[in-house]
């Protein structure tokens, strides 16, 4: 038993996947849950339309901004700014100062200010919405003193694209990412695993096939699979749900599609570098999961988030893909306003063909 013991010892010891998956794991995970996982908001993006460009809206701005919990953005000259300010995804809230905002509050008359929310978040618009009230509230007690109560501004809340704030809108875009990659990469990453570790990858080697003809011969009928996968969670949210799909249903397939290679060539890149399937899957649970559920904006807003997590973030393929479908199905935006987003997918796509294509040569030499 003691032999039996120190073998076991050496066997762990000498194999660094394990040693990375056993001790790196909780790490990650604590340092990731640790720092993502709040329901706190700062530095969100938000622009003003100040039609009345006097005193008192500009201390209201100033006030706003020294908050912690907004980031202006360039501010708006005309109502007509708006709707494209949401469709680029540069803000998540439009506040609107109506002219006379300073002499109609010296006077105690009440005043509307606009509060427009990007609601395909449904939770974030909430939470900075009360947010802007409180700090608009705070205001008029600074500004006016008590004798202002009852509160004479008066808050106009309008939430674009989803009215009633369903939670739903925003989980069927999130839940479709998810599954897409997690079952299309892990289904995969197991194909040329398992040739290596049945020993069928003999049979691979000696037949005429090229490398990158045994790669796409593999992926092709997961794709298939993948899409029908894809219909299924869309049909789910539309005749279940009612979530809208109010842009291009073509262009959203399409956009379907490429999320699909590109995952389904991350997990072939995964299979050419793990010697067996299990291997093969702890990678793409440890490399894929947890990155996606917590980094992609699906269920924690990106913003609340450390800079370096942020930037991180920027590497999930499923980031991109959430804010291609959310708009299409809620905003109905089409390449014009998603060419950046498409563009970094398809990269990915590109670099993870060519990264599996150059893996598997080496391993046929």
């Amino acid at each position: 038993m003691k032999a039996f013991i120190k073998k076991e010892i050496y066997h762990i010891f000498r194999d660094y996947r394990s040693m990375l998956i056993l001790f790196g794991m909780p790490v990650v995970q604590v340092l990731i849950f640790g720092f993502a996982i709040t329901n706190e908001i700062k530095d969100a993006k938000v622009t003003i339309l100040d039609q009345s460009g006097d005193v008192l809206s500009n201390r209201f701005v100033s006030k706003l901004t020294a908050s912690g919990y907004f980031k202006a953005d360039r501010a708006l000259d005309h109502p007509s700014q708006i709707e494209p300010a949401f469709r680029e995804g540069r803000v998540k809230q439009v506040i609107v100062i109506p002219s006379g905002f300073g002499a109609d509050l010296g006077l105690h008359k009440q005043v509307t200010i606009q509060i427009l929310g990007d609601a395909s978040d449904p939770n974030t618009a909430n939470m900075l919405k009360n947010y802007t009230m409180a700090v608009l509230n705070a205001f008029q007690m600074q500004e006016m003193g008590m004798q202002a109560l009852p509160v004479d501004v008066r808050v106009e809340p309008i939430m674009y694209y989803n009215p009633e704030l369903k939670g739903v809108y925003m989980f069927v875009p999130g839940t479709m990412a998810i599954i897409l990659m997690l079952v299309s990469a892990m289904m995969t990453s197991i194909s040329i695993a398992r040739e290596k570790e049945l020993g069928t990858m003999e049979v691979l080697l000696v037949s005429p096939l090229r490398p990158w003809q045994i790669i796409v011969g593999k992926v092709i009928p997961y794709v298939a699979l993948s899409f029908v996968n894809a219909l299924l969670i869309l049909s789910l949210g539309w005749f279940v749900f009612g979530v809208p799909i109010i842009g291009h249903k073509g262009f959203l397939m399409l956009e379907v599609l490429l999320f699909i290679i590109m995952s389904l060539s991350l997990g072939i890149f995964i299979s050419t570098v793990s010697p067996t399937q299990q291997v093969a899957m702890l990678l793409s649970m440890f490399a894929l999961m947890l990155p996606t559920i917590l980094l992609s904006g699906f269920i924690f807003p990106i913003e609340n988030m450390p800079v370096f997590l942020q930037w991180i973030s920027n590497l999930m393929p499923s980031k991109w893909f959430i804010i291609i479908v959310r708009d299409v199905m809620l905003k109905g935006s089409g390449i014009a306003y998603l060419w950046k987003e498409t563009l970094i997918i398809f990269g990915m796509t590109i670099f993870f063909i060519g990264l599996s294509i150059a893996n598997f040569k080496l391993r046929l030499e």
